[in-house]
């Protein structure tokens, strides 16, 4: 080999860097690999333009990895940039290209460079409506038929890949799994909210995580809407409990872009929820952290219904949507780790019952969990690392 495997990982959704952080500390580690990490801007929905770059860098930052920063103001100079970086490999952690700058999208990497995709997400837990098995969007976008290779965290996943005739699809089980379930003994708890209620006395810690999608055009688990009036008034009337609002990265654009709340009753909103004393709204601090320093935690979906209970041990008060997409297989295992709740009733009922000690273990569904989402023994990162290692050689 005449130089180490160059290759970069080319981000702005750190959000869920955790897709990629042990590949990449991994191949830092390994003299066969040179990663680079290159960090770019994006344009979520409700954005007037493409922005954040700064956001991925200040992120990777605080982690402690060095990067180098994309912040031309022409995607096709940030194109020749990443050519003469001469990459073997571009890594990739989010597959809608539509988010990507024009240059920075797949089709442009793929002329000069091999993509690598592992996803964002920690599971596959819905189906699309009128489809069976694995939803088509996990594996029919161009980022899925374009790159060189795929590495999926279930069989269903890679079986529907194998239909397809492509030969790109790698069951290897997924790095954000490895780091969900070793976060117990490798992440410190940090809790954004610092008061007693008296000396050596902790408020309850509750985690509160509204999902972003709204409607039977996307997933439909989301209903913000619904719940942000009674969590502020449950916020106002139980000053012996902190409460962290983590939204999902979307979630305010596609309030606003679709209409479902204006920008001034959400600013009034976040302004009233903001101001109290025991309330945090959380925007981006590495999910983990927050998952373990919690005490319980309160989704309407999707992913959370799964990572909370491999973090903690856990289970998660899912507050359901009537009508949301359907649970694929992998989906219903997650669901039965939860504790589901429709009126807000119930959901004071059941945060009751987690300060009481009394909320249901789901201990055998957690189990079950846990075998379904890791493939193997080994782990995801390095299966990863030595399948780029003998595609390159």
């Amino acid at each position: 080999m005449s130089r180490p495997i160059r290759v970069v990982f080319f981000v702005f959704y750190f959000e869920a860097w955790d897709a990629l952080d042990a590949v990449y500390r991994g191949m830092l580690a390994d003299p066969r690999f040179e990663p680079i990490v290159v960090t770019i801007p994006r344009k979520l929905t409700g954005y007037d333009k493409f922005r954040d770059e700064k956001k991925m860098s200040a992120y990777l930052d605080a982690q402690g990895i060095s990067h180098e920063r994309f912040k031309f103001k022409k995607s096709k100079d940030g194109l020749a940039r990443l050519k003469e970086l001469a990459p073997d490999y571009v890594f990739l952690n989010y597959p809608w290209q539509r988010n990507y700058k024009k240059y920075y999208q797949i089709e442009h990497l793929v002329e000069f460079t091999k993509v690598c995709y592992v996803p964002y997400f920690s599971t596959s837990l819905v189906q699309e409506p009128g489809q069976e098995g694995v939803a088509p969007h996990q594996y029919i976008q161009p980022t899925h038929q374009l790159s060189h290779m795929v590495f999926l965290q279930d069989k269903d996943t890679k079986a529907a890949f194998d239909r397809e005739g492509r030969q790109n699809a790698f069951l290897t089980g997924t790095p954000k799994i490895d780091a969900l379930l070793a976060a117990k003994d490798t992440v410190e708890p940090v809790w954004p909210i610092h008061r007693e209620l008296q000396p050596t006395q902790q408020p309850f810690r509750l985690l509160w995580a509204p999902h972003h999608s709204y409607d039977q055009g996307w997933l439909n688990f989301g209903h913000f809407s619904d719940e942000c009036e009674p969590m502020l008034a449950f916020a106002r009337t139980h000053p012996e409990m902190d409460i962290v609002f983590r939204p999902h990265p979307f979630l305010f654009g596609t309030l606003t872009d679709r209409d479902i709340m204006t920008q001034d009753e959400l600013d009034q909103w976040r302004s009233k929820w903001d101001a109290l004393p025991n309330t945090f709204t959380d925007l981006g601090a590495p999910i983990t952290s927050i998952l373990l320093a919690s005490d319980a935690m309160v989704t309407d979906g999707v992913s959370f219904i799964g990572e909370y209970p491999l973090v903690t041990g856990k289970p998660a008060i899912f507050w359901e949507k009537p009508d949301h997409w359907e649970f694929s297989p992998l989906g219903k295992i997650a669901e039965a780790t939860t504790v589901k709740v429709h009126t807000m009733e119930q959901v004071e009922q059941a945060i009751s019952e987690a300060q009481a000690g009394t909320l249901p273990e789901r201990t055998e569904q957690i189990a079950a969990l846990v075998h379904a989402v890791r493939p193997q023994p080994a782990t995801a990162a390095q299966t990863i690392i030595e399948l780029v290692a003998k595609d390159y050689s």
